[in-house]
């Protein structure tokens, strides 16, 4: 009896897991005739699909197929999807939407189709009957004048996040590679079934002679490009994480299928060329392009419209620039360096060295103010690359573009300059070495007596005699209360500790032209917290360079004993030109002028440090150092001074004026006396940074 109760129950289980297939199936069908049978019987053509009962039946047909596999479980095929594979649905959908009959029949389809791929589990992307009808969906979207931009951003979407899920799938969706003619709509119910689904992997180059290299114009990623451009910020957006969802994949040589076989890397270079030409060259602000803020791109669709157009320009340059940087952060390196390499080639050199190299000074001007923006911007390693290459590693233009930073028109100058800056707080070694470490690598900069020293305590007391017998440097600067002296050791006596080295940038600046404790304004110690911050910047950039610690042996004579002619390199010969002409110069000039010494001067390399921050190496005939600019800067200073009258109270108030204390002062000597300002407060810089980086070195 207990058997038969169990034989009974197992039955009815069966009967009830059984009958709602059979009734589940039924109403699929009948819906889907509901729908085929409405272009049977309406006569009304104008009639909008909204209209009639068509969204609800495919509603129905959907929630049936997301039921029914949630029911049987991912494994197992479900009876409807099988019939919607046979009987093709997917494919006359696609049709019905073309035909826009009845009208915004499209925008169903759309919605049908994300929410399909979307809600079923299994992974289907791969069949024919799907991927099939996907890419003529695809071909729908982004075409002019279309009304349905929200449901096709969703659609894309949705295809590229199982694209995500299915890398494999990859080269379907972008109709890459026939696929063999056996694969038929049955055979896809049977793999459908099975889950035995193996595609060739995507590296496979195989008959690629008989295939288009490259995708058509009408395919995802033009059609995402497309949408890219669109007025609604949410279709934007969804395009752009489309293509950041494509171009992230690294499995299975997505990469190299990308770079291979698609235009990825020069439409997306396209975009960028498009997004420049739309700049207002005549009416841009360089100090504005210049000072650009560094905000995602993403954030661009959060805000609400400029009331200028060239902001709005500029807005959607720059944010499409850190889109690129971004995605070539997340693309596999092979995609990155193609991507990087497109942007180098169509936008730096076709379009940016042109007009670096041209006659045109606001031209120069407007792009030297671009190109500093973006390599502000710049947070990818292989983008870097590439600008440094194009900036440093061009000949003609790297000797161009350092000679801008001494150009007659001083806003040049000073845009010139910030570009070097920025490169200097770029994470790539070449840059110091092309730029400065190069030339200073010989040491010839010694004169021969000093040439076998290493160290900087050996030296004698002659050069520390000298100073204290030039008339700048007196005893009452040595007593001066404003100086702050670091911890010192035993050693602290011997010319080139760090006394002596702070002592002698300080005492620079004659006492009759300091200004700074009139206003009871601090001594270097105001800035050893900065400096400290710019020599931790500095020395995190260089850990991973294996810089020296040591000096390296000096070859300032050949091997033939004849003296090797020293030239400091096309930087620091702008750099200690115009530092001479420091008194001659805008103030915001000076300014810029005296950020990039001071962070060449924090950078931990023995070189460095030893040629810009020790007053005591011997320096060979003809060569200079950036003390010795300073100690004739201060020779020229003290002449020049004797023209001003009321010297004292010029300092003031031109100082107060500065601060922003003062809203009226003279026209009269303003710039020399914001010079000597400058000289100043460099000094004490120079100061703050040798007492941070000396202790460092003396441990």
């Amino acid at each position: 009896m207990e058997t038969f109760s169990k034989l009974t129950s197992m039955l009815l289980h069966a009967l009830e897991t059984r009958e709602p297939t059979v009734d589940l199936l039924d109403s699929f069908i009948d819906h889907w005739k509901s729908v085929t049978n409405y272009y049977i019987e309406t006569t009304d053509d104008s009639r909008p699909v909204r209209q009639t009962e068509i969204p609800w039946r495919l509603k129905q047909m959907l929630d049936i197929l997301v039921y029914e596999e949630k029911q049987q479980g991912v494994e197992e095929t479900s009876a409807c999807f099988e019939y919607l594979l046979q009987h093709k649905l997917l494919e006359t959908l696609c049709t019905l939407g073309k035909a826009q009959y009845p009208p915004g029949m499209v925008q169903q389809v759309l919605l049908f189709f994300s929410k399909l791929l979307s809600q079923m589990q299994k992974p289907i992307l791969q069949l024919v009957s799907v991927y099939r009808p996907v890419q003529k969906l695809i071909r729908l979207c982004a075409l002019p004048g279309s009304n349905t931009e929200k449901e096709e951003a969703q659609f894309l979407l949705v295809v590229c996040s199982r694209v995500k899920q299915d890398p494999h799938t990859l080269r379907l969706v972008l109709e890459i590679l026939d696929q063999p003619a056996a694969r038929t709509a049955s055979s896809d119910q049977s793999q459908a079934s099975t889950h035995t689904t193996e595609p060739p992997p995507l590296s496979s180059q195989s008959d690629s002679s008989t295939h288009s290299p490259v995708q058509s114009e009408s395919g995802l990623l033009s059609v995402l490009l497309q949408l890219t451009k669109s007025e609604r910020a949410s279709v934007c957006l969804k395009a752009y994480e489309s293509l950041l969802l494509l171009s992230s994949l690294q499995s299975g040589g997505s990469g190299e299928l990308l770079c291979d076989h698609t235009q990825l890397g020069e439409l997306l270079a396209g975009r960028l060329l498009e997004l420049y030409a739309l700049l207002p060259v005549e009416s841009l602000e360089p100090g504005e392009l210049q000072n650009w803020p560094h905000t995602s791109w993403s954030s661009q669709f959060s805000r609400c419209s400029s009331d200028s157009a060239a902001a709005d320009h500029m807005t959607n340059f720059f944010s499409w620039f850190d889109f690129l940087d971004h995605l070539m952060r997340e693309a596999p390196e092979v995609l990155a360096v193609k991507l990087a390499q497109c942007v180098h080639q169509l936008w730096l050199v076709d379009v940016v060295q042109p007009q670096l190299q041209h006659t045109c000074e606001h031209l120069v001007l407007v792009s030297t103010s671009v190109v500093c923006a973006t390599v502000r911007l710049i947070q990818s390693p292989v983008l870097l690359d590439q600008f440094v290459h194009f900036l440093l590693k061009t000949q003609p233009l790297t000797q161009l573009l350092l000679q801008h930073c001494d150009h007659i028109s001083d806003q040049i100058s000073m845009v010139s300059l910030s570009l070097v800056d920025e490169l200097l707080q770029k994470p790539h070694r070449d840059i110091l070495d092309i730029l400065v470490l190069s030339f200073l690598q010989s040491r010839s900069y010694l004169s021969p007596p000093a040439a076998g020293q290493e160290d900087r305590h050996t030296e004698t007391n002659e050069d520390s005699d000298d100073l204290e017998e030039d008339p700048f440097f007196s005893d009452s600067l040595l007593s001066d209360g404003e100086m702050l002296l670091p911890p010192l050791s035993s050693t602290s006596s011997v010319p080139g500790s760090a006394a002596d080295v702070i002592n002698s940038f300080l005492c620079l600046v004659p006492v009759e032209v300091r200004s700074a404790q009139l206003l009871q304004e601090g001594g270097y110690e105001s800035y050893v917290h900065d400096a400290h911050t710019l020599v931790t910047e500095c020395q995190s950039l260089s850990l991973s360079w294996d810089w020296p610690l040591t000096l390296p042996p000096s070859s300032s004579s050949s091997s033939s004993g004849e003296l090797q002619e020293f030239f400091e390199g096309q930087l620091l010969k702008v750099l200690f030109d115009r530092l001479g002409r420091v008194l001659e110069q805008p103030y915001e000039l000076n300014l810029q002028l005296t950020a990039v010494l001071s962070r060449l001067s924090a950078f931990n390399h023995p070189l460095l440090h030893e040629y810009l921050l020790n007053p005591y190496i011997h320096l060979s005939h003809c060569c200079r150092s950036l003390f010795s600019v300073l100690v004739r800067l201060m020779g020229e200073l003290v002449q020049r001074i004797q023209q001003v009258p009321s010297l004292t109270d010029r300092l003031l108030n031109a100082r107060r004026h500065l601060l922003g204390l003062e809203h009226n002062t003279g026209l009269e000597h303003l710039t020399l006396l914001r010079g000597l300002i400058v000289l100043e407060e460099f000094c004490k810089e120079l100061a703050a940074i040798a007492f941070v980086k000396l202790p460092l070195d003396q441990q």
